[in-house]
């Protein structure tokens, strides 16, 4: 079946759906989601978003902690960009409904995370992510040129240049889990904004849907791709056999917390200047280390020493979920360890989230726009979502009368071959386990030229094994799901080897200091990697 529409957004989460919202002003919108509208990482975030909206504050601190943040790679244009645009962009979020939490005075309660001078950072207790997600879906679901195909998946972007045309994007194929049947679904635009990758890695904190599709669609289409080694681990997640992927998020330490050894003792200081508020990389490789030199499963995160009636008001939703497991924070500390968290790398794109193959657009977690560097700092992450979400849309939505203007090209649909339904789902379950545990042993939060050559060899031996399976049996979800993440896994080992320093996130034994020689952004594209200045 071919479907048509103006805009098509793979994606519904901030980004997805703040485009969603804006471009349906100029013309139809198809939102395509993996699972259910909700099930983003979006809905998961709990920190905040930051924004200048105190008269304490100024853009100039909240770009100047940004750089400081992306280790030297943020692009400055980019930075000041999202940050003169975050109050604006908070302002729409709250005329859409979206309620953030304020104090006694009435005024927003602006909290501080890890790598900010100041308090800046808008927060709905902590489970903004959910709020956010929460106002941008019933203003869309309500919105007549806005159409949702839940539990569907993108299997391919359609590029004219497969059929003996130009180089361009025109749509995407599009797998309907629930019908087991594969829809052509041609577009004027097409947006990628999947969210993230961290299931390519054995622990995450993302949900189960981030499994770097919207990287590995655009790679293998021709779209450049960028920073993939600066993959940002979350310090803190609940160590817990029954916990699966629960954040405890940094706004604790922001509010006071304390990290400890599991004896009790604190071990921040000996790390960094700004102890326990040091940025998300460096508190990361200080719990590796710690874990690693003592022996320990897992540190502790201690904010016992605040008022119990502070805690559950602050953090409902942490309070809630561990006491489930057993653990009451106001009382003991919270056993942690890192996780992998976002990737600040993706689809390159410009100010207006166009990516380098035509047609086709990135927005949010998906893209590399510059803002995060080689480092995100703390709450930035729903901010450029926001952003760029409405910036592509305002801007496709001066082209849009032009691009109707284009005759629709004819592409063939989906072609099942010889392929059959499989009877070894082993196979792909095998590949799964195999390829995350192998990237968090050899291409974590500490890495060597020598384990990132074994990771090579295997990962390239797992891609021939995918290859084969994906060519001769039917998709499915999890099969798509396993291509996607070798994809991104290759493109991480790839520009982590290639980079001969340590800066930011990519933290190598071999080459431990950080170069001006190296102040690049790592492209790829069809596979070829270089370092490029002022991208």
């Amino acid at each position: 079946m071919t479907m048509t529409t103006d805009f098509l957004v793979l994606g519904s989460g901030v980004a997805g759906l703040s485009f969603a919202l804006r471009a349906a002003e100029h013309g139809e919108v198809l939102v395509v989601t993996k699972r259910g509208v909700s099930d983003t990482a979006t809905s998961w975030a709990q920190g905040g978003v930051a924004a200048v909206l105190s008269p304490e504050d100024s853009f100039e601190r909240h770009v100047d902690d940004t750089l400081v943040a992306g280790a030297g790679l943020c692009h400055q244009v980019v930075v000041d960009l999202c940050v003169e645009e975050a109050p604006g962009a908070m302002r729409w979020l709250m005329d859409l409904g979206a309620t953030f939490d304020a104090g006694d005075d009435g005024e927003l309660d602006l909290g501080r995370e890890g790598g900010h001078t100041e308090r800046r950072v808008v927060h709905a207790g902590d489970a903004t992510g959910r709020e956010i997600q929460r106002a941008l879906w019933e203003s869309a679901k309500a919105h007549p040129n806005i159409r949702f195909l839940d539990w569907h998946m993108g299997v391919d972007l359609i590029t004219l240049s497969d059929f003996g045309g130009p180089d361009r994007c025109v749509g995407a194929y599009v797998l309907d889990e629930q019908a087991s049947q594969i829809h052509t679904v041609m577009a004027r635009a097409t947006i990628l904004a999947t969210g993230g990758a961290g299931k390519v890695y054995l622990y995450t904190s993302n949900p189960d849907v981030a499994t770097g599709d919207g990287v590995a669609m655009a790679f293998r289409a021709g779209a450049e791709v960028a920073n993939m080694e600066f993959y940002q681990f979350h310090p803190t997640c609940l160590f817990h056999p029954q916990a699966k992927n629960f954040l405890i998020s940094e706004t604790l330490r922001g509010e006071g917390a304390t990290l400890r050894l599991p004896g009790g003792e604190p071990f921040m200081q000996k790390h960094h200047d700004m102890a326990d508020l040091a940025p998300r990389d460096v508190v990361a490789r200080a719990i590796d280390y710690e874990m690693k030199r003592g022996g320990y499963e897992f540190v502790h995160l201690d904010i016992t020493h605040k008022p119990a009636s502070f805690v559950k008001d602050r953090f409902p939703t942490i309070y809630e979920r561990c006491l489930k497991f057993g653990i009451d924070i106001t009382a003991e500390p919270i056993p942690v360890v890192p996780a992998a968290h976002y990737m600040c790398g993706g689809v390159t794109s410009n100010l207006h989230g166009r990516s380098s193959l035509p047609g086709l657009w990135v927005i949010g977690e998906t893209s590399c726009t510059g803002l995060h560097g080689a480092n995100r700092l703390a709450s930035n992450s729903l901010l450029e979502g926001l952003v760029f979400g409405r910036r592509a849309a305002d801007k496709l939505g001066t082209e849009i009368e032009m691009l109707r203007k284009e005759p629709r090209p004819e592409v063939p649909d989906w072609e099942i071959g010889s392929a059959v339904a499989s009877d070894e789902a082993v196979v792909v379950s095998q590949n799964w386990e195999e390829l995350r545990r192998l990237m968090w042993n050899y291409v974590g939060i500490v890495r060597t030229n020598a384990r990132l050559r074994r990771a090579a060899r295997r990962v390239s031996l797992l891609e021939e094994e995918i290859r084969e399976y994906y060519w001769k049996h039917l998709v499915t979800r999890d099969l798509l799901e396993l291509r996607n993440i070798q994809c991104v896994a290759e493109l991480i080992i790839g520009s982590a080897a290639s980079r001969h320093e340590s800066r930011g996130l990519h933290y190598t034994l071999d080459y431990r200091d950080s170069s001006d020689n190296w102040l690049a952004d790592t492209v790829v594209k069809r596979g070829v990697v270089a370092h490029l200045r002022g991208r």
